[in-house]
């Protein structure tokens, strides 16, 4: 270290200036318009391709009939990597993108989610292999 007053100067003039983080928990993040987060399904305008299914790069949809013209999605979203990749396959639109993006959980069987037709019996989702 040659000058190691250099040091001291910088370490005075950061010390007086506003800190470039936000704090978070206390102040909500404010999210771009476009923010990929958690994947709600729309059961009502599915149609049963499964394009999502075959799109989806990390495997974390399946697409169940549970009915005639009835089906529900069960998520992994352990799995999901939120590329939104299943939202811009889907021609039906029954797939979106939300802010939600808090999703931590203490078990990972609470990150596996279905989304049930409203008509269909309610069923445990599906066990990961």
């Amino acid at each position: 270290m040659k000058r190691p007053g250099k040091m001291l100067g910088l370490l005075m003039s950061s010390a007086m200036k506003k800190p470039v983080t936000t704090t978070y928990p206390a102040v909500k993040a404010e999210l771009p318009e476009n923010y990929r987060g958690k994947i709600k399904f729309f059961p009502d305008r599915c149609i049963g391709c499964k394009l999502c299914m075959r799109d989806c790069p990390s495997g974390a949809i399946e697409i169940v009939k549970v009915g005639e013209k009835k089906f529900e999605a069960h998520f992994n979203l352990g799995r999901c990597i939120y590329c939104a990749q299943c939202v811009d396959s889907c021609n039906k639109d029954a797939l979106a993108i939300t802010g939600e993006f808090e999703l931590a959980q203490f078990s990972r069987d609470a990150l596996k989610i279905a989304y049930h037709h409203a008509d269909a019996p309610s069923e445990k989702a599906p066990e990961e292999p």
